[in-house]
């Protein structure tokens, strides 16, 4: 079947669905809108549909990256509003149905506001903010079409860039590609078709095209989120990297911990296969391409190309000294590129809309548009995708939201665990590749972790240099040994043990670590301590010179008191939640803590009604007053 009578299938039934004159709703079933209840809403339309014997549409769709409001259902009446629902439960679905697909009441005060875009467009909520400050490329079908069904692709313009390509030479898709300056969207920012071209010119059969799903920092699901959402694309994007470099085999390694993504990526592989867009001759053409799935068993250093790459081969993930680089020699010795998800997502849209175009978006270093996923202490936790250039204070304050519970932006940690803690004074740093990098962190795959003034920087230095450490292959020296000093030294810090000396240890330690390993896991480890240690000093000191955690965090530098003047002595919630029996009546009947048996649980915090708010945190420890000795049990 060639690309027009793909094009005619796909038209019609996109038509059918959306202009056939029955109502369309569609659902968020992305890993985040299950987590909220989405097939329980899912399967609620479905009940009620019947029941109330209305004929609508019901379409599983990806996420919109408004992941903090999922279950997101959007709900598209002909002759009348389009509007998005917010946060639905399975008990408002009868509701919906009733009120507005059977009457004309859109419930508004469900609603976060009507839906503009749709047909290849990407999707806007006018009454958000957001969305102004928002360029949804990468992300322009999630949320609109059934990552499922390859037909939705096709009729929002999918597999036109593939066809474009294969009716020129591969020199005219590789000079693209180069001038449209795009940059790998894995971290290191290399030129795409720098390594592109550097594969296409090694005489060496066979060639192999990698997408490297191997999502493993925490708080980061840009990857993950896009291989749920719209599949094709980057199946799109890869296959034209194979025409282009002459491969015929690709591979997409994604961890198995995203069982979602692995399985609508074997739906789709298995639909391009049978629409003639993937295999043997693809659209009549002499080019032939296969992609097969590698599962990840989760450690972080696989996400490293040469790791990852050990591991497809069936070894283990463990790096490997470069020259010579990937682009010679890669895969099984063969030549090899391997891009990021978010890289062969551009790709398309490359293509069909020419290199000028993307160059014309984001910085003079770095082009087209950046995708985040903001999490911590945000309000509006999900996916943003900006242009490059956009400031970090646009993407917490205008499109996060900031932050949650009134409290004081602090930092943000950016670049995934190895990436850098910048302060809010630093906000107005633009997000590009050499911007970040100058103020001491990373692009990173696109992980942005909100702070507020309740984080202890020290602790979350701590924090990432722990879960570096861990996941450490142990190959390098200074990567293995030295990381585990500077844990240990932190570990000092926290605990109340540190020196003043142990600053500029760690400083030096830190560069070396940059400086002697092997990989970017190593490499990178010491970012969030050595930008701790750049910007927030003083934290450091006062855990050193005075024992004393200004956030209130690290558990050995704090205690919990009972105020005397504000407890009541008849309530008894911090008593009955202390796991361990710390909390005892004294002989006025006045709670207090045996700080001999208290764990630092906090339970008595949490559990102390709020109007009385009697139980208090206190840094450092010796501030605390003397307390009565604890009378002889029976």
């Amino acid at each position: 079947m060639g690309m027009a009578e793909l094009r005619e299938r796909a038209g019609s039934k996109w038509q059918r669905l959306i202009g056939g004159g029955k109502p369309v709703i569609t659902i968020g079933t992305a890993t985040c809108g299950r987590a909220a209840g989405a097939m329980t809403v899912l399967a609620a339309f479905e009940r009620e549909l019947k029941q109330q014997n209305v004929e609508a549409s019901l379409v599983p769709v990806g996420c919109m990256g408004m992941c903090y409001a999922e279950p997101l259902v959007i709900i598209s009446k002909p002759g009348g509003f389009r509007v998005c629902y917010h946060k639905i439960t399975e008990m408002q679905v009868a509701r919906l149905v009733q009120a507005y697909l059977v009457n004309d009441d859109p419930c508004l005060d469900l609603a976060l506001g009507t839906v503009e875009g749709g047909s290849g467009e990407p999707l806007r909520i006018p009454e958000l903010p957001r969305f102004e400050r928002e360029l949804r490329l990468i992300l322009r079908n999630c949320g609109e079409i059934n990552p499922e069904d390859i037909d939705h692709y096709i009729a929002v313009g999918g597999y036109s860039a593939l066809e474009k390509a294969l009716a020129v030479p591969p020199e005219h898709v590789l000079n693209e590609v180069t001038l449209s300056h795009l940059r790998g969207r894995g971290g290191a920012g290399f030129p795409a078709g720098t390594k592109w071209w550097q594969a296409r010119r090694v005489p060496v059969t066979p060639k192999y095209v990698i997408c490297n799903g191997d999502e493993g920092d925490p708080g980061a699901f840009m990857d993950r989120v896009v291989l749920e959402s719209d599949p094709h694309q980057v199946i799109e994007g890869m296959i034209i990297c194979g025409y282009a470099i002459g491969s015929s085999q690709g591979y997409i390694y994604v961890r198995a911990e995203y069982p979602l993504a692995v399985r609508r990526l074997e739906i789709a592989l298995r639909q391009a296969e049978e629409a003639g867009l993937l295999g043997d001759r693809i659209l009549g053409s002499r080019f032939s391409f296969r992609i097969r799935i590698a599962k990840g068993a989760g450690a972080f250093v696989s996400g490293e190309s040469t790791a990852l790459m050990r591991a497809i081969e069936g070894e283990r993930s463990m790096p490997r000294a470069r020259p010579p680089h990937s682009a010679e020699s890669g895969l099984w010795g063969k030549p090899t590129v391997l891009n990021n998800v978010k890289t062969f997502a551009c790709v398309p849209l490359i293509i069909e809309k020419g290199a000028p175009w993307f160059a014309s978006i984001g910085t003079e270093g770095s082009k087209g548009t950046a995708v985040f996923a903001l999490a911590g202490k945000v309000v509006n936790s999900g996916l943003a995708e900006v242009p490059m250039g956009t400031t970090i204070r646009t993407l917490v304050n205008d499109i996060g939201g900031g932050v949650a519970g009134g409290r004081k932006l602090k930092a943000v940690q950016i670049g995934g665990p190895s990436g850098g803690c910048l302060p809010e004074s630093l906000f107005d740093t633009p997000v590009d590749f050499d911007s970040l990098t100058r103020a001491g962190a990373v692009m990173g795959s696109g992980g942005l972790i909100v702070m507020d003034d309740s984080n202890c920087m020290v602790d979350t230095a701590r924090f990432f240099l722990d879960f570096c450490q861990k996941e450490s292959c142990g190959k390098c020296t200074l990567c293995r040994l030295g990381t585990r000093q500077l844990l240990d030294i932190l570990n000092d810090i926290v605990a109340g043990r540190g020196r003043m000396e142990d600053l500029n240890l760690l400083a030096e330690l830190g560069e070396d670590v940059v400086a002697g390993s092997l990989c970017g896991l190593g490499q990178t480890a010491p970012n969030p301590l050595l930008t701790t240690l750049r910007y927030f000093r003083e934290e450091y000191e006062a855990h050193i010179k005075e024992r004393r955690c200004p956030s209130l965090v690290c558990r050995d530098l704090i205690a919990y008191y009972i105020r005397p003047d504000r407890c009541d002595r008849a309530c008894e919630h911090c008593v009955l939640t202390c796991p361990t029996r710390a909390i005892f009546s004294d002989e006025k009947g006045i709670k207090v803590i045996d700080q001999e048996k208290c764990t630092k649980c906090g339970n008595c915090l949490e559990r102390c009604p709020p109007e009385f708010t009697a139980v208090i945190k206190i840094s450092p420890v010796s501030a605390l007053p003397p307390s009565p000795p604890r009378p002889k049990e029976a």
